[in-house]
């Protein structure tokens, strides 16, 4: 790749499986004035409703937002809230092919009461036991199809059953058998599980939660150490451990270092993670190197940060920004 519009251009022929936990956010909007008479809280007069698709169906977003063709694999509840899933990607022409309603499980939803940029409340509905067998069987049936079309996959796990171990390791298999790059997004309970994928990419909470240990990711020291044995214990081939307002660090057998992050009117960090991830799978299927991956992720996941809620890339904003960084330019 000679510039960064050949780097863009080339998104437009992927197709990415995004496989995961898959919710509606869906967000109450209004003012506040007073305390309520009834008991010491706050009374929001209400302006507007707004439903987005949330958790991997963000990941997916963005992938499209990136010129990319997403499809996603998930499984939801045989429920109304299923079926307002299904409408909101029909709204944003997203295939349905690889949803799956099931009458085990409820739709996960995120009801976030705001009062201006004020996050006054979150009403969680969701069910996080494993997936039964007859719904796993599906899920893994989906994905073996779905794969023949596919150039990338993104497992994007939040801890609500639609991921376990079987499901993890039989589509590495399957993947790697179609020579597909993997890329991760994890999370507590499946964290060493993502053995051998292409991308592993975790930010510092999770990276504690997920090894058990605490250290001062401010020290380059310790930071080094923790992400050792992270390496020690989950083998992929590159690494990206966010570090929010810190910025970013890559590691690989090849190349390792820490990217600071851009100056930023930060609004809400929710959905950052899901633009770094999406950037970053997309990048590793042009082969590009792993400190332009990272810094490319890096201004993207900042980017969304000055917008409330979650919410995917805009692909001119990154291009614009990226077409002036220095350590972009040095490998174009």
């Amino acid at each position: 790749m000679n510039s960064l519009e050949e780097i863009f251009d080339a998104f437009k022929g992927k197709t990415v499986l995004v496989v995961g936990d898959v919710m509606i956010d869906h967000y109450m909007f209004g003012e506040v004035s007073r305390i309520s008479p009834e008991a010491p809280v706050p009374v929001l007069k209400l302006g507007k409703k707004e439903k987005r698709l949330g958790g991997a169906a963000n990941v997916a977003m963005n992938i499209r937002a990136l010129g990319a063709t997403p499809i996603l694999c998930s499984v939801v509840g045989d429920d109304a809230d299923g079926a307002e899933f299904e409408r909101l990607l029909e709204y944003e022409n997203m295939p349905n092919k690889g949803i799956i309603r099931s009458q085990n499980r409820v739709t996960t939803t995120k009801l976030r009461v705001m009062s201006g940029l004020q996050h006054l409340l979150r009403v969680d509905n969701e069910d996080v036991h494993p997936l039964v067998d007859l719904d796993q069987k599906s899920l893994l049936h989906h994905i073996k199809n779905l794969l023949e079309e596919c150039d990338l996959v993104i497992f994007e796990d939040h801890d609500k059953g639609t991921i376990n171990p079987e499901v993890i390791h039989e589509t590495i298999k399957l993947a790697k058998e179609k020579n597909i790059p993997i890329a991760v997004d994890p999370k507590r309970r499946n964290f060493t599980q993502y053995q051998g994928v292409s991308v592993f990419k975790v930010n510092i909470a999770d990276l504690k939660d997920g090894l058990d240990i605490e250290f001062d990711a401010l020290e380059e020291e310790q930071l080094e150490g923790a992400v050792e044995q992270l390496k020690n214990s989950v083998a992929a081939q590159n690494y990206l451990i966010t570090l929010s307002k810190h910025g970013i660090f890559y590691n690989s057998k090849d190349a390792h270092g820490k990217l600071k992050s851009h100056s930023r009117q930060i609004v809400e960090v929710l959905g950052a993670g899901d633009t770094v991830i999406s950037i970053a799978g997309l990048c590793v299927t042009l082969d590009l190197p792993l400190e332009f991956i990272a810094e490319l992720a890096n201004i993207g996941g900042g980017l969304v940060c000055e917008m409330p809620g979650a919410v995917p890339i805009d692909k001119e904003i990154l291009f614009q920004e990226a077409s002036k960084n220095p350590i972009l330019e040095k490998y174009l």
